[in-house]
């Protein structure tokens, strides 16, 4: 009961927001994913979260890891395996590029090596998730953190409302935005939500695609112990365990087990609808989370060089995506 009692106001505030997204985007053409973020967001900067509600609002991450991990029940494995190689392949295309990219021109214009780094990991594998990781294998401290994790939230925010508007001018077929938005975007949530704005398929596709990406943490975060083995860095297996996706072991799970016919159509369109639900929490606690507030300040050159990756690793990717899938 005290749990129920520290976690339930903010979780009655993620569903009121969330419902009244998904009642309002029902009943118009809007995208009720895009109105849980556009409700989070305006209360984050409005009036912010108050004590009382942090705790539950807190949850939106694990709602969102669950949505996705049930998201494995609309997925066909035949659809998976017909574009999946080359998904891996250009996943792991777009992490060594967009590493190099940053440790390369980071150093040219004198950012220091931990920080770029960091900068690297968040940019190239999963946002913050991936900058705590690395941080753990190269003793990063409390200052590096902030600074990377600052940029890549910021990141975060403007592609939420970029990329959608990109995908559309570009008049792109779903299933190729999905894996676009997956190659190029930091963050999880974020990915998620850019390609559920455009249609079902485009979101089912950014998240399998960044979940790709998102398996590539622990061996960057040991590539990057290695590399500081000669002054302090060290591999710490426990963070990086802690950092990985565990999710993705679900998502996969549910996938099989699903395709293997032991699950009906009515049970998988009950699974969507919870899925949905879930999406629609997280979302909301995702814009709250987007609070431009919350963002420490991350000076110039950061932002420019992890602009360049993006602009080049972004549309590297578009080009390999529109020719290869």
């Amino acid at each position: 009961m005290r749990a129920i009692r520290r976690v339930g106001p903010g979780l009655l505030l993620l569903a009121s927001l969330g419902g009244t997204a998904r009642v309002v985007g029902n009943s118009t053409p809007l995208n009720p994913l895009v109105l849980a973020i556009v409700f989070g967001a305006a209360v984050g900067v409005t009036v912010g979260v108050p004590p009382w509600a942090a705790p539950g609002v807190d949850r939106h991450k694990l709602f969102l890891e669950i949505g996705i991990v049930l998201l494995g029940a609309q997925l066909t494995i035949a659809g998976l395996f017909s574009t999946g190689p080359v998904v891996v392949g250009l996943a792991v295309g777009v992490v060594l590029t967009g590493v190099l990219f940053v440790e390369f021109v980071g150093r040219r214009v004198g950012i220091a090596s931990r920080t770029r780094s960091l900068l690297a990991a968040g940019a190239s594998v999963c946002g913050v998730s991936a900058i705590i990781a690395v941080a753990g294998s190269i003793d990063g401290n409390e200052a590096d953190i902030s600074y990377a994790a600052g940029t890549v939230l910021l990141f975060d925010a403007v592609t939420l409302v970029a990329f959608p508007i990109a995908g559309t001018a570009l008049g792109l077929p779903d299933r190729t935005f999905g894996i676009w938005a997956g190659l190029s975007l930091f963050s999880t949530g974020p990915t998620t939500a850019v390609g559920f704005a455009i249609s079902e398929t485009a979101g089912q596709w950014a998240t399998v695609t960044k979940l790709v990406r998102n398996t590539l943490i622990g061996i960057l975060a040991v590539g990057y112990a290695i590399r500081y083995s000669s002054g302090t860095g060290r591999t710490d297996a426990r963070e990086i365990w802690y950092q990985f996706p565990k999710f993705l072991v679900g998502f996969l799970l549910v996938a099989v087990f699903v395709n293997l016919g032991t699950v009906d159509v009515a049970a998988r369109t009950t699974i969507g609808r919870i899925s949905d639900w879930l999406f629609a929490l997280a979302f909301v606690g995702l814009g709250v989370e987007l609070n431009p507030r919350r963002l420490r300040a991350t000076g110039v050159r950061p932002l420019a060089v992890v602009l360049a990756q993006f602009l080049t690793v972004s549309l590297l990717a578009l080009g390999a995506v529109r020719v290869l899938v």
